[in-house]
């Protein structure tokens, strides 16, 4: 179990002194280097509370994955918190539990969300997830290894197989790092299909992930990079993204396509490397590929009630000094409007320009079904078996939208 870290504001707790108590639970986005999570919570609650009297926050912060265990514990329970900072809300919405944006937002606010995450953040029409913090992909290029080749960054899949050639030459142990490991396949994978003219949904909003598209692409992967031992020695199907992000951090990787975050680790290690990010190649010349999007979302739980207190607390956290603080902090993008305007004006943060340009047309996944955890699970745990070996694209998609279709 990952660790707890619990917060709360001076004073007096809950209705029975005067006042309400807002529970929320957080994921933790700090690590051994960079700070937790729970100072930049200290310091929004801080300044709530003594803007708002009447209303105390009490957080319980928990590492990544560790919090949607706990909110599902509570929810099973009957005691859900209030707020739940987590990857995935469409379940929760569906089962009737959340208030929508509508109830908890002004205007001014809602209309301040990036227009692709409020579509993300909506299901059956209504937006019930709010998002939090966000991160796009691009392609990371290790320009001392691309220099002494005497290669450019790659435009298209046949470059960047033939730069992946050229290293595999030189003696790179991952000429292109390809995570397609239970951690986070479902980035890699939907990175590629998109780049194939795939992705897992078609014109409808509905599933199609196993579209010949899509089967072409897998088909691409297995035969002309991970069969011509392009991808280094952990194949795919066993390579975690944490993994394949060390080894460019480390200089073993020619290529790699990473969210912004990767630039911190860079940063902070004995011998940064020098790298170039740029757009994830598409099949074909002259075609722009859009990038992958991810975010983390709020979802308000209606259960105890303080629909006008959370309200009050979520227009404050998305204030532009409270959105920018956490962004940057974090190496994370945010996702109004105003404080990407603010962060694209401000050096301090042009190591995130190219990411802040790409989130407004990034693709994010399905998050507004109610089957995408279960079906993103899936494709963790399968779909790197449709590239190596004998792996077959066509049975393995197949077999993923079959479960994620199943009613």
């Amino acid at each position: 179990m990952g660790s707890v870290l619990v917060l709360g504001g001076c004073g007096a707790s809950g209705e029975g002194s005067g006042g309400v108590t807002l529970t929320v639970v957080a994921t933790n986005y700090g690590d051994g280097v960079v700070k937790n999570s729970e100072s930049y919570w200290n310091r929004v609650d801080t300044a709530f509370e003594a803007a708002n009297p009447g209303i105390r926050i009490d957080v319980k912060v928990y590492e990544p994955g560790e919090a949607e265990t706990q909110v599902a514990k509570m929810v099973a329970a009957g005691d859900p918190p209030d707020i739940a900072q987590i990857g995935n809300y469409a379940d929760y919405a569906a089962d009737g539990l959340l208030y929508p944006a509508d109830d908890l937002l002004s205007i001014r606010v809602q209309g301040n969300f990036l227009p692709n995450l409020v579509d993300a953040g909506t299901t059956d029409r209504t937006q019930y997830g709010l998002p939090f913090l966000a991160s796009t992909r691009l392609l990371y290029v290790n320009k001392t290894l691309f220099a002494e080749a005497d290669l450019e960054p790659p435009t298209t899949w046949a470059e960047l197989r033939d730069a992946a050639q050229i290293l595999d030459e030189r003696g790179v142990k991952y000429p292109y790092a390809l995570p397609l490991g239970p951690e986070e396949a479902q980035a890699e994978t939907l990175q590629w299909l998109l780049g194939g003219g795939g992705g897992y949904t078609g014109d409808t909003g509905e599933y199609d992930i196993a579209s010949a598209r899509n089967i072409s692409t897998l088909t691409w992967l297995r035969d002309r990079l991970v069969g011509e031992g392009l991808t280094g020695p952990i194949p795919p199907d066993l390579l975690n993204r944490k993994a394949a992000l060390e080894a460019f951090v480390d200089g073993e990787a020619g290529m790699v396509s990473a969210p912004g975050a990767l630039v911190r680790d860079i940063a902070r290690s004995v011998d940064p490397v020098a790298y170039e990010a740029v757009p994830m190649p598409g099949r074909t010349a002259g075609v722009m590929t859009a990038t992958v999007g991810t975010s983390d979302w709020i979802a308000a739980f209606k259960d105890g009630g303080h629909v006008e207190e959370i309200g009050e607390y979520l227009n404050f956290l998305y204030e532009d000094k409270n959105v920018v603080d956490l962004a940057g902090t974090y190496q994370l993008l945010p996702v109004t409007s105003s404080a990407s305007t603010s962060m694209r004006a401000n050096k301090t943060y042009e190591d995130l320009w190219d990411g802040l340009d790409a989130l407004g047309t990034a693709q994010l996944y399905p998050v507004g079904k109610p089957s995408w955890a279960a079906t993103s699970r899936n494709i963790q745990k399968t779909v790197g078996g449709a590239v190596v070996g004998e792996g077959e694209p066509g049975e393995v998609l197949g077999a993923i939208q079959r479960a994620a279709t199943v009613e």
